[in-house]
């Protein structure tokens, strides 16, 4: 997904109010027992989680240490205050005395991250309080090393309030607390849930957490230290692991599946009014993935409220659904716990407004994209299957990921019934009154792949009151019509899709849908529909008018790199951030090949990676190269109040282009060209399809393909090349100086390489070109070269085709380096 700064002055959601009589309505209508309908909230053990404060036992400790996993915690001397039992199990104690935490990060990437932040390479802290929360063994070590007892004091009880304050702000630690406690008390099997809140003169507010669901945006890591920086209104997460026995024993992977339950099919019966509002029934069948499952977490927007859960046969259940603006996140009570591998079926009527928005004159922006039905919150790297139908006002269309079925009109209301032919990691809709044109497009196996293209008819209020604005002010850009740019917009999709189809083979559908959103700002793709930005569809001097730049490399990509998403997202997907800059890394090497595809010139190819290695190498405000912050499987969680809130999206996009683009250089040959780079990533698909990837799957394909000038340490192992990129931060500089000399055997070529600013053993083989004064460009071969050295020799080439004007290196940006 693609971003650039939104359009002052342009607001780009709006909404209307909605009466609730009609949601309550509807939910009446489509639940299974209303006699037996249960209010949120209700269930005993979660009410009792809900008020759990200190009260009662206090007892003493003295050198104390506790261990949960690369955290050590010393309590020096202080007091434990005890909170009481719920359903048999104590959840948590307030510590108030003199402790102190250390970290020893069992990974590198994560000690230079520590050592960014905080010049030291382990975590220390010391600390004068901490609330900590468990499932877990916990109060017992705390109990055995008990030195004596002492009175209850009201400070263990602010401590506790005080964090439950901060815990039940949705976007502080991003979970209810109280859910995810209920998850593990209501469990019959054991439970190793445990966080800290911390308390220290330099952070009031530190928590580490150990989840063995996975740490929420971090999982499936199950470790996390995380910061939250009052003064910037921002959480930041200096460190994130597996547990140390998966990295003893091998296992750890960005492929874990950790979370408690698995999605298999949803059934979605959906009503969207002209307001937006949005009602539906949802029948969801589930998987255990553990034994004991007592509590279903499940994803779904905070305005989607919840009104009704029933099992399969009408039974009503229990659920947990705080307000939209505490800790919202919705959990279901079974009536009892589920095994391994036991599956039941749940019936969740909801609704609410803010979901779709309203923009006017059939202009709808979809707000949920990935939470308006409930789920796992499993992200892009775990597919299901879905039904889904549709009701929505006679003059519109909706569009959405699947195939459709059928289509009816009932009076003033139009019904879409779609399904899946294969499962998918997300589903979504496009709503509005569009005109529609359609190509066919290459799909990779000799048949034809589907390419349409919407846009609405009449334009949204925002840019109707901008043009009469702007008619107040003397100046005309037209109607504002979409329309016109719905032509260029198909044909760059239908040339996108069937490029990438030969690159990367056959997708797993037979269709793409383009269509327009109200957003200015940005793109995203979901399977088979690809929402692009409405100011992509303003012809250029409409976009030069309004300050958006038409000329912007932006503009030239969005529509190829959202594309490339059906391949790099949804064919494959990804499950950990540490890998999600494949995702975004290969769409925009994709759009790079799309370019060099599509121009009879190169410029607008090389440009686009000129701009892509300025994007890593120039330092932000704070100072800061993104190159330089960390590797790009660190992912988002390099963005830090020291480095900046765009570090991240600086690194992952363009340094994870330009690793998937050395490789398709390094595979690259006179006779071949690209057939190595093609059967490399077809490989990886077909190998992975609908699966999530990991960084250590795309190591494997290139493995498999790799050709004898890329075995730089001659063991059949891409290592070399992913700890400097992939893993690593160096940035190497060369210095080329090359001279072709005509002489009786043909031409002397002399080179001479320096590469610097590397650690000893960085190795990377440099091709060389030859420019001749016929303007062909041909590669002559590559240089390997290894650490901070210079390589200085001749070889005699045969009789050449034409003068030789220049030698060069890095012609094409084969390598992300500088040069001097």
């Amino acid at each position: 997904m693609e971003t650039i700064p939104v359009l002052p002055g342009v607001s780009l959601r709006s909404a209307r109010a909605v009466s609730a009589i009609l949601f309550c309505l509807f939910a009446s209508l489509l639940s299974p027992s209303i006699s037996a309908q249960r209010a949120t909230n209700t269930n005993t053990a979660y009410q009792q989680l809900r008020g759990l404060l200190p009260g009662g036992e206090v007892i003493t400790v003295k050198d104390f240490t506790l261990h949960r996993d690369a955290a050590e915690f010393t309590f020096r001397t202080g007091r434990f205050a005890f909170f009481g039992e719920v359903n048999g199990k104590i959840t948590g104690v307030v510590f108030r005395g003199d402790g102190h935490l250390h970290i020893a990060p069992p990974v590198a990437s994560e000690r230079h991250n520590l050592m960014l932040l905080t010049k030291s390479e382990n975590y220390d802290e010391d600390f004068d309080q901490a609330v900590l929360r468990f499932t877990d063994g916990t109060a017992a070590e705390i109990h055995k090393a008990a030195t004596g007892k002492d009175a209850s004091d009201p400070a263990y009880t602010r401590a506790a309030m005080e964090l439950q304050t901060f815990a039940r702000d949705r976007d502080h630690l991003g979970m209810n607390l109280d859910l995810r406690l209920l998850e593990d008390v209501m469990s019959p099997a054991p439970s190793a849930f445990f966080l800290a809140a911390i308390h220290s003169q330099k952070n009031p507010r530190e928590f580490f957490v150990l989840d063995p669901h996975g740490v929420t945006w971090m999982a499936p890591e199950e470790v996390a230290l995380l910061n939250w920086k009052s003064t910037y209104e921002e959480m930041d997460y200096p460190l994130a692991f597996h547990l140390a026995t998966e990295y003893s024993s091998h296992t750890a992977s960005g492929s874990e599946y950790n979370l408690p339950i698995r999605s298999l099919h949803e059934d979605l019966d959906v009503t969207i009014e002209k307001s937006g509002f949005l009602t539906s029934l949802a029948t969801v069948k589930i998987e255990a993935e553990q034994d004991g499952v007592s509590v279903v977490p499940m994803d779904l927007y905070p305005t989607l409220r919840v009104s009704n859960v029933a099992t399969e046969t009408g039974e009503s259940l229990d659920w947990v659904q705080e307000k939209k603006d505490d800790d919202p996140e919705f959990g279901v009570v079974l009536a009892k716990p589920l095994k391994k591998g036991e599956a039941v079926t749940l019936k969740v009527t909801y609704g609410g407004k803010d979901v779709v928005m309203n923009e006017g004159n059939g202009n709808y922006y979809p707000v949920a994209r990935d939470n308006w039905f409930p789920n796992a919150g499993q992200g892009l790297g775990a597919y299901a299957t879905y039904t889904m139908k549709f009701h929505i006002p006679k003059n519109l269309q909706l569009i959405a990921t699947g195939t459709k079925i059928d289509e009816t009109t009932d009076g003033k209301i139009k019904t879409s019934n779609w399904k899946t032919d294969v499962p998918l990691p997300v589903v979504g809709f496009s709503l509005g009154n569009f005109e529609m044109k359609e190509a066919k497009a290459n799909n990779g196996a000799g048949g034809a792949l589907t390419v349409d293209a919407y846009a609405n008819k009449d334009i949204s209020d925002d840019f109707s009151a901008l043009a009469i604005k702007l008619e107040q002010n003397n100046v005309s850009l037209g109607s504002m019509s979409t329309l016109p740019m719905l032509e260029p917009e198909l044909s760059q999709g239908q040339a996108a899709a069937g490029i990438y189809s030969d690159y990367f083979g056959q997708l797993p559908f037979d269709h793409i849908a383009l269509t327009q959103q109200s957003a200015c700002n940005y793109g995203q793709s979901w399977p088979m529909l690809v929402y692009l930005p409405v100011c992509g569809f303003l012809d250029s001097t409409q976009q030069h008018f309004l300050g958006l730049a038409p000329e912007d490399m932006y503009w030239k990509v969005v529509t190829p790199h959202e594309v490339a998403h059906q391949w790099w997202g949804h064919t494959v997907g990804f499950r950990s951030y540490r890998d999600q800059w494949m995702s975004e890394g290969f769409a925009d090497a994709s759009a790079s090949i799309f370019l060099q595809a599509t121009r009879n010139k190169l410029d607008d190819f090389l440009n686009f990676w000129k701009e892509e290695r300025k994007l890593l190498t120039e330092k932000n405000q704070y100072g800061f190269r993104p190159i330089d912050v960390g590797p790009v499987t660190m992912g988002y969680r390099l963005n830090s109040p020291k480095a900046g809130y765009s570090i991240a999206r600086n690194l992952i996009y363009p340094k994870g282009a330009y690793i998937l683009h050395m490789v398709r250089i390094m595979m690259w040959t006179q006779q071949g060209g690209d057939k190595n780079f093609q059967a490399t990533m077809k490989d990886l698909i077909q190998s992975h399809k609908l699966q999530a990837i990991t960084t250590e799957d795309f190591k494997a394909a290139v493995e498999r393909h790799m050709l004898p000038n890329m075995d730089l340490d001659k063991n059949g192992k891409m290592d070399w090349f992913f700890d400097e990129y992939v893993y690593g931060t160096e940035l190497p500089k060369y210095h080329f100086e090359g001279q072709a000399t005509p002489n009786d055997k043909g031409t002397l070529l002399h080179i001479k390489l320096t590469q610097s600013g590397v650690s000893d053993k960085f190795g990377m083989p440099v091709p060389v070109y030859l420019e001749f004064t016929n303007g062909r460009i041909h590669r002559v071969g590559s240089i390997t070269i290894n650490g901070n050295t210079t390589v200085d020799q001749s070889v005699q080439l045969p009789k050449l085709p034409a003068d030789v004007k220049k030698v060069a290196i890095n012609e094409y940006y084969d390598v992300l380096c500088t040069e001097n």
